[in-house]
């Protein structure tokens, strides 16, 4: 005969539990509503900034901007590598590191930078070089600038001769996709925008070339960094919600299924003491 007891403890646990992911799950909600409002309101400036970069690149001599140097031989290839601090998000950054790996697997000619320290730990864990994490400053966007100085500087002195930012795309509050983008170098963009009708008119560059590009450059790659941190939390809130979601739910069918198993001790407990009774009796008599 089951314990009754022992079913009774583990109905409230799942009960608890199921309060506990019912509350995350309206706090990832909540999250979530803000973080995708500021990954969607950034995009039509990410694209139209990225369509200006390669419209420009494509009549700009590349020697006349570090930033644009194609055909780099020398240096490693670093990888921004967006994650987060925390799990109970389903397989958001397993997909994310599965995607990584397929795409990068070779370590001896490869360094990453790491927001997240799931992505931190995950780096570690597999032998890879790390040579910084900004995962204690929250939120991310806070160290974007100083990222961005950091790639700039390491592209310019050759040190890294191409980098990819690596995290998750927000596409809807089911689907989050890793990708994996190649920020530089920026002189990959000239044949594109020959292949691409232009979506501008001929134009001049004032006041000049050189100061255009010393703004424009920096600028672009700053946002495109930022437009992935805005991307990846929302794809985290997004992943947590519909996890917690998951969890609640489960949680819920094992109290279902608990409850019918204690109504059922409870009733054989009740018969085999009716028939204790009856047994008793008609021994006296």
């Amino acid at each position: 005969m089951a314990n009754i007891k022992l079913i009774k403890r583990r109905i409230n646990s799942a009960k608890n539990i199921s309060q506990i992911t019912k509350a995350m799950q309206m706090v990832a909600a909540s999250k979530m509503k803000k973080a995708q409002e500021r990954a969607v309101s950034g995009k039509p400036y990410a694209e139209k900034i990225s369509e200006a970069v390669k419209e420009l690149s494509s009549r700009t001599n590349p020697e006349n901007h570090p930033l644009l140097k194609r055909d780099i031989k020398t240096g490693k290839t670093l990888i921004i590598l967006i994650s987060t601090n925390k799990g109970l998000c389903g397989g958001l950054n397993t997909n994310l590191f599965r995607t990584l790996v397929s795409g990068f697997s070779e370590k001896t000619n490869t360094e990453f930078i790491t927001l997240g320290k799931k992505g931190e730990h995950f780096v570690a864990a597999t032998g890879r070089s790390l040579i910084a994490d900004f995962s204690d400053t929250v939120p991310f966007t806070q160290s974007v600038p100083a990222l961005t100085s950091l790639v700039v500087d390491g592209f310019i002195k050759e040190n890294y001769k191409e980098v990819y930012l690596v995290y998750n795309n927000f596409i809807s509050a089911l689907r989050q996709v890793p990708i994996q983008k190649k920020l530089l170098p920026l002189g990959m963009f000239e044949e594109d925008s020959r292949s691409e009708k232009s979506n501008f008119s001929e134009f001049m560059i004032e006041p000049s070339e050189s100061e255009v590009l010393n703004a424009l450059l920096p600028s672009y790659i700053e946002n495109q960094i930022r437009a992935g941190v805005l991307e990846a939390e929302a794809s985290e809130q997004s992943a947590r919600m519909i996890a917690m979601k998951n969890a609640t739910d489960s949680a819920i069918d094992l109290m279902t299924d608990l409850t019918l198993e204690y109504n059922k001790a409870r009733q054989e407990k009740i018969t085999y003491e009716i028939a204790d009774i009856v047994t008793a009796r008609i021994a006296v008599e």
